[in-house]
């Protein structure tokens, strides 16, 4: 079994169109967990850690613009290869060459503005889970 926990964010798009629940509703039929979650406003600091790898392109900016934009929601998804079956579920980052079908096919405009972020490795998710849930916010 690989049992994994995600970090996934409900991006501020998902919080105004009201997709929070539809899209929490297609990870759960996908037989995952939720070990936490919380709505959260982002600021600048957890947002430069967060994005510290794309922090020197110039389009940083307009990404911390639109993820302050609105609170935000942080999952905790637990299950087996939720990694890798979450983002699938989610389809291409590029909302406009994601599938009908996926997450974002269904709901994303384009590679900012696409409903969700998720781990993409397992050493992600560790990390992107200690910035955005403190020790006893997770449960079993």
């Amino acid at each position: 079994m690989n049992t994994q926990t995600s970090l996934i964010l409900f991006k501020p798009d998902a919080i105004e169109k009201n997709l929070a629940g539809t899209v929490l509703a297609r990870f759960q039929d996908a037989g995952f967990r939720i070990r936490g979650i919380k709505m959260m406003q982002l600021d600048h600091a957890i947002l430069a850690d967060h994005y510290s790898h794309i922090a020197d392109k110039p389009f940083f900016p307009e990404i911390v613009e639109f993820m302050s934009k609105t609170p935000v929601i942080a999952l905790a998804l637990e299950g087996e290869n939720v990694i890798a079956v979450v983002r699938d579920l989610l389809g291409p980052t590029d909302s406009q060459a994601a599938p009908k079908g996926t997450i974002r096919g269904d709901f994303g405009v384009d590679k900012m503005v696409n409903v969700c972020h998720a781990s993409d490795s397992p050493e992600a998710a560790e990390a992107e889970l200690k910035r955005f849930f403190r020790e006893g916010e997770l449960f079993a």
